[in-house]
């Protein structure tokens, strides 16, 4: 059963969507999977998924689009300025959805929209002023008489892997960039939270993206594998682990990638800190999306003689977070995006107390939520410190200088971004030269982010920027052309 309106191809309950594919929304010809509500850990809806076949069918399709040509750049503005419109209209079914299938509360749920409409925008003006460089060619010996210019012009395909933790901004600075650079974007989301990025496909089909120049395809790892098998895949954008990461990476070949991979996010808070404002930054980054961010806080580096009185200050405003049921306006922190991991982070928390840390505040885990956790005293060999922990646990380490303070940030595998609160020029031009990652905030928190500006790592944490105007650079190639006029 098609239907060309609607990602739901069943009226049974719970719903069942399909793929979209030539415009059309279709049953995936694999199995079915189910999507459960992360609080209630009960299955909410049900997704078809692609076999080998359709994948190739959607690689097809749109390469046959781009060939054919996308919309002029002020016409991609136009689909993406609308899409932006539609999405504010449809704000409250977004932000139930992502409650639903994501366990976001309602604050960070509606983050994601307004971070997603300001990132079509953003968008929408990237496709109006895409452009190169004019080249000095007459500067050159024997150039007389030649003029010189760069184009910049799309790939062709691009496969877009996203991830749980961001399934509508993250999902839109992958698409929206791509299709305003004039590329085909197959969308592969991630199969814990497929409802948004259906919807969001909606939104964009509505707003007029032109048969072919958008897919989406749900399975598992198997579906990623089938769009490396084809070479008319031209780029691939892939946010999530680091060890998934790599193996798409071989996979490219010579094929270009952005990869937003894992990291072990660190805050640092001098001995000058401004602790009436880094602390509420603290645990707003910390403990939002229930820690389930790249940039979140797992670290937070503490000047020695300010120890006791962020574990005292801290502590109690952790303490008075509230968590569980996302559906309830009141709470901060929500469900992790299953039970398993919820486990896993739980258990991380118990090794850590058991060997030494002190737990500041916490409790016992209930179901798929985890509670917002506050950690001392710890060892560098916990797993807690050494691994992406991924959940609402945040460790306080303390250190003597700042020299110190940057090695520890820089003795991790990851560098995707790094706070520091100071008032020092000095020390915060010093650390940003000298810390080894993405981005360095000063006097905000690691996860801090702007939608326009750019957005990556280096190590293990991946390669290539996000935010429109440099995602638009990532997906286009420059081509030089040339013009002898005497």
């Amino acid at each position: 059963m098609v239907h060309q309106q609607s990602a739901v191809i069943d009226t049974t309950a719970p719903a069942v969507y399909g793929m979209l594919v030539d415009g059309q929304w279709l049953e995936g010809a694999g199995p079915r999977v189910s999507v459960r509500d992360k609080f209630k850990l009960q299955p909410c809806a049900t997704i078809t998924t692609a076999d080998a076949a359709q994948v190739g069918r959607a690689v097809e399709v749109a390469h046959t689009a781009f060939r054919k040509g996308a919309p002029v750049a002020y016409e991609r503005g136009l689909i993406l300025d609308r899409a932006a419109e539609l999405m504010l209209a449809r704000s409250d079914e977004f932000v139930q959805a992502m409650q639903l299938e994501a366990g976001f509360t309602q604050s960070d749920a509606a983050g994601e929209v307004r971070r997603c409409i300001q990132t079509l925008k953003l968008s929408a003006e990237e496709a109006r002023r895409m452009a190169g460089d004019v080249i000095p060619l007459a500067g050159a010996p024997g150039a007389a008489g030649r003029l010189g210019f760069t184009l910049r012009v799309p790939l062709g395909v691009v496969a877009a892997i996203t991830p749980f933790n961001s399934p509508l901004n993250t999902v839109t600075h992958k698409v929206a960039p791509a299709f305003a650079a004039g590329n085909a974007v197959i969308l592969k989301p991630s199969s814990f939270t497929p409802i948004t990025a259906c919807l969001l496909a909606e939104v964009l089909v509505e707003a007029g993206i032109p048969k072919g120049f958008l897919a989406v395809l749900h399975g598992s790892a198997e579906v990623v594998q089938h769009l490396q098998a084809h070479e008319r895949v031209r780029f691939f954008a892939f946010t999530g682990s680091t060890e998934v990461g790599r193996k798409i990476q071989q996979a490219a070949g010579l094929r270009r990638t952005q990869m937003e991979l894992g990291s072990i996010a660190c805050t640092i808070l001098c001995d000058d800190a401004n602790l009436d404002a880094a602390l509420t930054k603290v645990v707003n980054a910390g403990y939002r999306k229930a820690g389930q961010v790249c940039t979140s806080v797992q670290l937070l580096l503490v000047h020695e003689s300010l120890q006791t009185d962020v574990e005292t200050r801290l502590g109690a405003l952790v303490k008075a977070l509230r968590f569980g049921d996302p559906q309830n306006p009141e709470n901060f922190v929500g469900p992790l995006i299953s039970e398993d991991n919820a486990i896993r982070v739980d258990a991380w928390i118990q090794e850590a107390v058991a060997a030494g840390a002190k737990l500041l505040a916490g409790g016992p885990r209930e179901g798929a939520v985890v509670p917002p956790t506050l950690l001392t005293h710890i060892s560098d060999t916990m797993k807690v410190v050494c691994h992406e922990v991924f959940g609402p646990v945040v460790c306080i380490v303390p250190f003597k200088t700042l020299d110190q303070a940057i090695a520890r940030v820089n003795a991790t595998p990851f560098g995707l971004a790094t706070g520091l609160f100071t008032n020092r020029l000095g020390d915060a031009l010093a650390a940003a030269q000298q810390l080894e990652v993405g981005g360095v905030h000063i006097n905000e928190t690691s996860s801090s982010r702007v939608d326009l500006m750019p957005y990556g790592g280096s190590k293990d944490s991946g390669f290539g920027r996000e935010g429109p105007r440099y995602a638009v650079h990532e997906m286009t190639e420059e081509r030089i052309v040339t013009i002898t006029t005497t």
